[in-house]
């Protein structure tokens, strides 16, 4: 007797095109990614934060159609009683061509990356996933108090009067540049990646 397969369920060589953009920033921080469908959640945090340069530093979490999954810890700060092992949960067993998901990375700062999923394609030979196809603007320095606090840094950053400006450049640097972006860069990173 055959089986058939589950409506949602991707052959293992489609690749998924993501459209990340990080919540509440204006000018606008995002990416458009590309990633295999059997990509663990896991893999694709990890993906995520080299996309946006961050550090792996604070928890994070995944909202899928209202299930949460994330990285299991020992102690108190485990995975929660309704939270599943991102570990074990592939793209393309959650999300499907037009789902809209959320990434929070750092509950302090509360970074949102709003994430949907643009198309599913066939792979392109020769081409290496994970990558980056697209991308706008520098995503904001680690620590700086998520949206808000970015906020107040880029127009502390904007008065050269300002009594903070010269403690906050020797903070984040005096080359940093919101609107900065470097595809190729960015894809030297994920290169390194197996997934």
């Amino acid at each position: 007797m055959a089986t058939r397969k589950s409506a949602t369920a991707k052959t293992p060589d489609s690749i998924y095109v993501l459209r990340i953009d990080l919540a509440h920033l204006k000018p606008a921080v995002w990416r458009r990614l590309e990633v295999p469908a059997g990509i663990t959640l896991a893999r694709l945090h990890q993906v995520i934060q080299i996309s946006f340069d961050w550090t792996d530093s604070h928890l994070h979490g995944f909202d899928i159609e209202g299930r949460n999954y994330g990285q299991p810890m020992p102690g108190p700060f485990g995975l929660e009683m309704d939270e599943l092992d991102e570990r074990k949960f592939r793209l393309g067993q959650v999300a499907g061509l037009g789902s809209r998901f959320t990434y929070t990375y750092d509950f302090g700062d509360d970074w949102t990356h709003a994430i949907k999923v643009e198309k599913i394609v066939p792979p392109k030979p020769g081409v290496r996933y994970p990558r980056c196809s697209a991308g706008k603007n520098a995503a904001p320095p680690e620590d700086c108090g998520g949206p808000w606090g970015f906020s107040e840094m880029m127009q502390t950053l904007a008065d050269p009067a300002h009594p903070e400006r010269g403690e906050l450049l020797e903070w984040i640097g005096d080359d940093y540049d919101p609107a900065a972006f470097d595809i190729d860069e960015l894809n030297a990173g994920l290169a390194v990646l197996k997934v």
